[in-house]
């Protein structure tokens, strides 16, 4: 573990930095704001900065020691700080990768240890694998799934029978709710404020609605109104929540891979690729960042 000392010196990066993760295109993905010296901002100023970029999470390093590869982050989205956040997560790795180099990263968040593993391909492009915190999940009481989908405008019979409703976590807390057809979740259309309502009264950081094309590739959507954002197009702490849920339901029986394709009836279409083995509640969330000009 750090001692906290902070020994890095400055990457030179005091400015804001915008990259898209979970896509190859600055135009798909979702946008994240990384400031990669945020140590003489106070929480104030990084919930300022938060709100100018206007993106569901911006990423600030507030300490650490670039020589062992080891930054302390905290995550604030436009409207309060959250505890961990996937997409911004896998932004920074990029970032940080483009300048000292592919490897491995150490990042000590709000959540938790998080590692993350980088490298590029032949034409430079950058990816990243990040390894959640222990997930768990456990089933939605009855009281928080009446009131979700009073909020969501869902009816129990619009649910997938087969995948129950649950609340699973991965740094953050997040309701899992399974459409039962893609048409159920394309048509997305909620009380933003009710649902906001719901999900801050239960602690959640989004609610996760995705739907089963098969057993390795789920499509999702990410209801944020708690962060001041409808919706995130890749959602990275969430897919590592999920990840837990389908392995706490007894899914996953051998080591493997799913797919989830995310933002594509936002116009921002994302990929994030989930390692998920019945022997590890930790769950390796992976995919590319790219700077938006």
């Amino acid at each position: 573990m750090s001692d906290g000392a902070d020994r890095s010196e400055p990457l030179n990066e005091t400015e804001i930095l915008r990259y898209s993760a979970f896509t190859h295109d600055p135009v798909g993905g979702n946008p994240a704001g990384v400031v990669l010296d945020a140590r003489g901002l106070d929480d104030a100023a990084m919930r300022a900065i938060a709100a100018e970029v206007g993106y569901s999470e911006t990423a600030f390093v507030t300490g650490g020691d670039a020589s062992a590869r080891r930054f302390r982050v905290r995550y604030f989205s436009p409207l309060a700080e959250v505890a961990f956040c996937g997409h911004a997560t896998i932004a920074l790795a990029v970032a940080l990768a483009e300048r000292l180099g592919p490897g491995e990263i150490v990042l000590d968040t709000p959540a938790g240890e998080i590692p993350v593993s980088t490298s590029a391909d032949d034409s430079g492009a950058v990816r990243a694998t990040l390894t959640s915190v222990p997930t768990r999940s456990r089933p939605a009481l009855a009281t928080e799934l009446d009131a979700a989908l009073r909020a969501l405008g869902w009816a129990p019979e619009d649910l997938d029978p087969a995948l129950p409703p649950h609340v699973a976590f991965g740094g953050n807390d997040h309701l899992v709710l399974a459409a039962a057809s893609r048409a159920r979740l394309a048509g997305l259309d909620y009380d933003f404020d009710g649902l906001a309502d719901v999900m801050r009264r239960h602690g959640w950081t989004t609610v996760d609605l995705v739907w089963r094309e098969s057993p390795e590739r789920f499509h999702a959507r990410n209801p944020f109104p708690v962060g001041g954002v409808v919706e995130d197009p890749a959602t990275g702490a969430a897919a590592a929540a999920f990840g837990g849920y389908l392995r706490e339901l007894g899914l996953i029986t051998r080591p493997g891979t799913i797919a989830i394709r995310q933002g594509e009836d936002m116009g921002r279409p994302s990929d994030l690729l989930v390692d998920v083995s019945p022997r590890d509640p930790r769950i390796r969330v992976t995919g590319q960042a790219v700077p938006i000009p």
